[in-house]
C-alpha cells in the first residue's frame, strides 16, 4: 500500500558549484544497494488486531520421518550453545520447499535459535518474497510504531547511520541491553521470526540471545510451581509514548494495547515450558500488590540479565539470516557501534502465532 508521505532515504552529497577554473568534481558516493527498503513512516492507521487461529508448521514436521532431513546437505551445523542456538552452512533458505520449511520451524522450536549464514539470494529476493516467506509461518504482525518499507508496512526495520536512528533506544540508560520478546503485548504474539542485516557496521552491533526454557530451569522446582500460578500485564503503551514523543519516526499507527500472559509457558509443538516475562514490554503480575508484582519481576529480570550460561552472542556477517522463536526466546540488541558513524540497517519477518498457552493446565487469563 504504496503512500506519498516522505521516505527516509540515503544521505545525497550536495552539489558543488565550481568555477570552470576549478572543476575538479569530488568522487561521489555509490548509491546504497538497499535504498528501497530504507525505513518510511507512513501515516496510514490501522483498526485493532482480530484474534485467528494458528496453524503451526512445526506440528506438521512432527509427522516426519525424519524431521531434520533439511540439513542433510548442509556442510556445517554447529551449536552454538549446548542449550541454545545453531549455526548452518551450506542451506540456501530459497530452496526449503514447504516440508522443509515446516521442518525448520520444528528445528528453530527445539534449539530457539538457527543461524544460517551465505544467504545472498535470500537478502536479495526483495520483500515480496520475504512477505511470501513469512506467510508459511504465521500472520504477519503489522508493528504499530516503526518504520518499513514503503508499500510493505509487514515488514519491520531497524536502523541507525551518523545523523539517525529509529531504534527503541534509551538514552538515559548505563546499558543499550534491554531483554524482550518482540510486541510481547499483542493478544498473540510472534512465534518463528526471521531477521538479517542489509547493512551492518564493520565491528560491533551484535545480537544476545537467552533461553527461556533454561532460565526456567535454573530455578527451583517449588519456585517454578509458584510462577506457574501467576499471570502478567504486557503492555505497548511505552512504545507508542515513545513514538509520541517524536522518536522513532513519530508515528502510532495501531492504537496501544495490554494483555495478560502466563508468567510460564508451554510451546504448542515441543511442549517445553518457558518464562515469559521481559523487562521491555512486562508490567505487572496480576493479582498481586505492587511491591509483591515488582520483587518478583526485578529478580526473574535480574535472572534474566545475569544467566550467561543460557545466552548466545550471534556475530553478524553479510549475508546472514537469523532465525529463533520468540516462545521460548528473548533477545537485545547492542548498540556499541555509534562512535562508528557507520549503518546498521535490519529487516523482521515476524508472523504472529497462537495466544500464549499456560503451562499449568486451568490458569485463566481472561
Amino acid at each position: 500500500m504504496a503512500t506519498t508521505v516522505e521516505t527516509i532515504t540515503a544521505v545525497v552529497p550536495s552539489l558543488n558549484l565550481r568555477s570552470p577554473a576549478n572543476d575538479t568534481q569530488e568522487p561521489k558516493e555509490p548509491a546504497y544497494r538497499y535504498a528501497n527498503l530504507l525505513p518510511h513512516f507512513s501515516p496510514a492507521t490501522y483498526p485493532p488486531l482480530t484474534p485467528f487461529v494458528h496453524a503451526d508448521p512445526g506440528a506438521r514436521a512432527l509427522a516426519h520421518p525424519d524431521p531434520r532431513s533439511f540439513l542433510a546437505n548442509a556442510s556445517s551445523v554447529v551449536d552454538l550453545t549446548p542449550n541454545l542456538g545453531t549455526e548452518v552452512r551450506g542451506v540456501s533458505l530459497t530452496e526449503l520447499d514447504s516440508d522443509g520449511r515446516d521442518q525448520l520451524a520444528l528445528e528453530v522450536a527445539r534449539r530457539g535459535l538457527l543461524v544460517f549464514r551465505d544467504q545472498k539470494d535470500f537478502i536479495d529476493r526483495g520483500p515480496e518474497y520475504y512477505l511470501t516467506w513469512g506467510s508459511h509461518f504465521g500472520r504477519l504482525h503489522i508493528h504499530p510504531t516503526s518504520g518499513h518499507p514503503q508499500g510493505y508496512p509487514e515488514l519491520h526495520l531497524v536502523y541507525k547511520d551518523a545523523n539517525s536512528t529509529f531504534n527503541f533506544e534509551l538514552d538515559d540508560s548505563t546499558t543499550t541491553t534491554m531483554w524482550h520478546s518482540d510486541v510481547s503485548y499483542e493478544l498473540q504474539p510472534p512465534g518463528l521470526t526471521t531477521f538479517f542485516l542489509l547493512a551492518q557496521p564493520t565491528v560491533g552491533g551484535d545480537t544476545l540471545f537467552t533461553s527461556q526454557v533454561s532460565t526456567l530451569k535454573r530455578l527451583s522446582p517449588q519456585y517454578v510451581a509458584f510462577l506457574r500460578t501467576l499471570k502478567a500485564v504486557h503492555s505497548g503503551v511505552q512504545q507508542a509514548e515513545f513514538s509520541r514523543a517524536g522518536k522513532r519516526g513519530g508515528i502510532v499507527r495501531r492504537e496501544p494495547v495490554e494483555h495478560v500472559h502466563p508468567v510460564v509457558r508451554r510451546h504448542p509443538v515441543t511442549g517445553q515450558e518457558a518464562l515469559y516475562v521481559n523487562r521491555q514490554f512486562t508490567r505487572r503480575i496480576v493479582g498481586l500488590k505492587r511491591e509483591e508484582s515488582e520483587n518478583i519481576l526485578n529478580f526473574l529480570y535480574d535472572h534474566i540479565d545475569r544467566t550467561g550460561d543460557n545466552q548466545a552472542r550471534v556475530k553478524w556477517s553479510p549475508n546472514t539470516v537469523v532465525l529463533w522463536d520468540n516462545r521460548v526466546t528473548a533477545h537485545s540488541a547492542i548498540v556499541d557501534y555509534g562512535e562508528s558513524k557507520e549503518r546498521r540497517h535490519g529487516a523482521r519477518i515476524t508472523p504472529q502465532a497462537e495466544r500464549p498457552v499456560p503451562a499449568l493446565d486451568g490458569l485463566q487469563l481472561d
